[in-house]
């Protein structure tokens, strides 16, 4: 998910916090046993698109593991699409289906350890998206032509409205993917990965075959349909290829240049991009962006900050193509470390929305950087934890964007050696690299890595709506402070300044008094390190 979302998702937490979960959403959102009891080894989709129609036609052969003894198990389809046959050893599968839950038995028990495949053909005519990426579905429009320019987004809602899958985030195919998909002569398909090549067919479509070698996330496989023409370069030993529409490419030869003094930026912070074998690509698309791995959504309209914008109100952000950066952060964060679960998106999301300032600080300085990062504070609304409901397709509030930025901005500070603190953030990211973690597993990462108990930190700013408050009251010729937080044992520093010194307390939850004599009236407690409310 983006954070060009963050104000829709504002406007309906506090309803969706209010809903009562149903069996569908626990049938998407849980680990079953239907599910839990294989591993998925590889995705090989093969599909043809009626543009007229919108409907789409084909089939996935699915390579999977047995990881428990079964005679079951549950992939996912949108009712939207219909199941056509469900194939295992040339024999067509018994199946039923509930809501978008496909339950499949085998004539036979399955086999811990065994690997084998199943072909799964389905058809029919996907859930149209109203206003992408906002919501999940297909975006069917047409160029300056009048040629089919086609996309989808579907994070959050599902992979499966599209093709059959197991539509949970905790299990990627580990061997990749292949995405084989027909479609008018003329046009061109786009998706993740390196193109194999293409095949004219005789009734008209010609075929395009990508293919991708890393593990990915089910929501980040794509397709892209279009009047496409490719431009692109070797940059340091990493393949740049751009797909953008025949009447954008001199625009797109101007803005895309941002690309590589990202790279550089990100590669020297975060370490390599995480999908070398796989290129890393820019697509233009009929919808604002989406991070699909390896084929990165484009439809910023070639301006700076976020359609013109800049979100931050600090006018740093109309220094920069703000999907560019946004969505390529995620090649390290989402997509490269995912979560298992979508209710601890903040992992994607808070740590993307951290790297645009990192950006912003490889160009322009620190003091730029946390001017930015600090804009972001007039975007946490603090309506609902960050972190969501575990088993039920639930993500948190929005505020895991700037929120989940601002406190790894404290993290930062906190830590205090920036040294440290990068040699620690590049770590996390090469230690969890293609890896699927948990809140947990960042938070026992970082609690060992600063040598620090950053736990309860962690709770507040995720696991509570309310951020801390520093309580200060004077006594005497000074005054005492300390923390007022939800989670108990809370301990974090803070910093002001009194007569053009700087000052670093580190308070707790009972009451602590400083130790000089101050006039509590000429402190400047305003920071642009530590995100709290005095």
């Amino acid at each position: 998910m983006n954070r060009f979302t963050l104000l829709f998702f504002i406007s309906v937490s506090v309803v969706l916090n209010a809903q009562n979960f149903s069996r569908k959403d626990s049938l998407q959102g849980s680990l079953r046993p239907e599910r839990t009891s294989f591993n998925v080894l590889r995705y090989d989709l093969n599909i043809k698109i009626n543009t007229d129609k919108k409907i789409i036609s084909g089939y996935n052969d699915i390579f999977f593991e047995v990881m428990e003894n079964t005679h079951r198990i549950q992939l996912d389809l949108f009712t939207d699409m219909q199941v056509d046959s469900i194939v295992f050893q040339r024999k067509k599968l018994t199946y039923t289906r509930e809501f978008n839950a496909v339950f499949i038995d085998f004539e036979g028990s399955l086999t811990k350890g065994k690997q084998d495949t199943l072909r799964f053909y389905y058809s029919g005519k996907p859930l149209t998206a109203k206003n992408a990426p906002w919501d999940g579905g297909f975006v069917w429009r047409k160029d300056k032509a009048g040629k089919p320019w086609i996309g989808v987004a579907v994070q959050g809602t599902g992979a499966s409205l599209w093709y059959p899958v197991k539509d949970h985030q905790s299990d990627e195919p580990d061997l990749g993917a292949t995405i084989k998909v027909a479609v008018p002569d003329g046009l061109m398909n786009v998706s993740n990965g390196r193109l194999l090549g293409s095949e004219k067919l005789l009734d008209g479509y010609t075929r395009w075959d990508w293919e991708v070698k890393n593990p990915i996330n089910s929501y980040n496989i794509t397709i892209n349909v279009g009047d496409y023409v490719h431009f692109g370069e070797n940059y340091n030993g990493l393949d740049l290829d751009y797909y953008v529409l025949r009447e954008n490419l001199p625009a797109a030869k101007v803005q895309f240049e941002e690309v590589k003094p990202m790279m550089d930026c990100f590669q020297e912070k975060f370490g390599i991009y995480p999908f070398t074998g796989d290129s890393y690509k820019l697509v233009d698309t009929p919808y604002l962006g989406m991070e699909h791995q390896s084929a990165v959504a484009y439809g910023n309209q070639y301006r700076k900050g976020y359609l013109g914008n800049d979100l931050s109100g600090t006018g740093i952000g109309l220094k920069f193509d703000f999907i560019i950066i946004h969505e390529s952060a995620h090649e390290w964060f989402g997509n490269s470390i995912t979560s298992s679960d979508i209710a601890d998106m903040w992992i994607h999301e808070g740590f993307t929305t951290y790297a645009e300032s990192v950006f912003v600080e490889c160009e322009w300085g620190y003091d730029k950087a946390m001017q930015y990062i600090n804009g972001q504070s007039n975007l946490v609304r603090n309506d609902a934890p960050v972190i969501g409901e575990y088993g039920v397709n639930k993500k948190g509030s929005g505020d895991m964007y700037p929120k989940g930025a601002l406190m790894i901005n404290t993290l930062r500070h906190i830590v205090n050696n920036d040294a440290k603190w990068w040699r620690i953030l590049r770590k996390y990211v090469e230690i969890f690299r293609h890896q699927i973690i948990n809140t947990q597993t960042v938070i026992d990462f970082f609690n060992k890595e600063t040598g620090l108990n950053l736990s309860p930190v962690f709770r507040q700013y995720l696991y509570y709506k309310n951020i801390p408050i520093l309580e200060v009251e004077p006594v005497e010729n000074s005054f005492r402070f300390r923390w007022k937080t939800d989670v108990e044992n809370f301990e974090m520093t803070f910093e002001f300044i009194y007569n053009g010194k700087k000052y670093r307390q580190t308070a707790t939850n009972n009451w602590q008094q400083f130790s000089g004599k101050v006039d509590l009236v000429k402190i400047d407690f305003n920071s642009r390190k530590f995100f709290y409310k005095k």
